[in-house]
């Protein structure tokens, strides 16, 4: 089994923000499995088990705060059995453009509050995850992660959802070291960032 774990807050109040654009990603792959999310027998999380490139996966969203997601997938993780290897994360990330997308099979928490919960939970650095730039803040990172997109953005960061989820799909398919050469080789970003 892999599970797609996506970062984000829970609540109305922060729908549309750029620090759920995990969320987003794991909805578009549900919506595109035709799966239904419900509550994770147990754990603090709705989840979803569909069938994506012909594997069965778990898409998982964390009914905790981004800082403190960390333990769920440490439990689900362990009292499931699964291999960190076939844990993707989805996550925001400041550090890149926005709509940019980036797959990483392991690394720091770049200054983010939610990989540095999975990190700690988990005991290391070596999970893939595929981070969604959001661009760089111009004031304090906490108010700008827990922003909305304004509208001049909202059309872009939609179309890198559509595409972090292709890259979900292309992880799920060929594996972790495979697919990271197809999504970084920047084909999966909008054509102004490509080099």
């Amino acid at each position: 089994m892999h599970v797609v774990f996506g970062i984000g807050n829970p609540g109305p109040e922060y729908d549309g923000t750029r620090h759920n654009l995990g969320f987003l990603v794991v909805d578009a792959l549900c919506a595109a499995a035709r799966g239904l999310f419900g509550r994770l027998p147990g754990l603090p999380a709705e989840g979803a088990r569909v069938r994506i490139e012909g594997a069965t996966t778990l898409l998982v969203k964390p009914l905790t705060y981004v800082n403190r997601c960390g333990p769920v997938l440490a439990a689900l993780q362990g009292g499931e059995g699964i291999p960190l290897e076939r844990c993707l994360v989805v996550v925001d990330d400041f550090h890149l453009p926005l709509g940019a997308i980036r797959l990483r099979l392991s690394g720091s928490d770049g200054g983010h509050n939610g990989l540095r919960s999975l990190i700690a939970s988990l005991g290391t650095e070596a999970f893939p995850r595929l981070r969604i730039g959001v661009g760089e803040p111009s004031g304090p990172a906490e108010r700008y992660v827990l922003s909305p997109f304004p509208p001049a953005e909202r059309e872009a960061a939609a179309e890198a959802v559509g595409r972090a989820a292709e890259g979900a799909r292309l992880w799920i398919r060929l594996g972790g070291e495979r697919a990271m050469g197809e999504v970084n080789r920047r084909d999966l970003d909008p054509p102004a960032e490509r080099a």
